[in-house]
């Protein structure tokens, strides 16, 4: 029983939504700021959800930058991003 649910969480680590379903969970702060993030390269990866607000992250060449629920960019966040 172990094993099923450890391959389920890492079947779900591996998959990719689509980017306009990403995309349209950010706010309109978080629009903005991750479009002025792309001319840069960055690209929306994935979307943390906490109580404190929806965290976006985006990554560039290994390197992540993220975009709190008011558009305040952070391109050296605190963050561990797995493999």
């Amino acid at each position: 029983m172990q094993e099923f649910a450890r391959d389920t969480l890492l079947e779900r680590r591996h998959h990719s939504p689509d980017k306009s379903m990403l995309w349209d969970k950010l706010t309109l702060a978080q629009k903005f700021a991750a479009s002025s993030l792309t001319q840069f390269g960055y690209d929306l990866a994935f979307i943390r959800c906490s109580r404190a607000g929806n965290l976006a992250v985006l990554m560039c060449n290994r390197e992540a930058a993220t975009i709190t629920a008011d558009g305040d960019i952070d391109t050296q966040p605190k963050i561990t991003i797995r493999a």
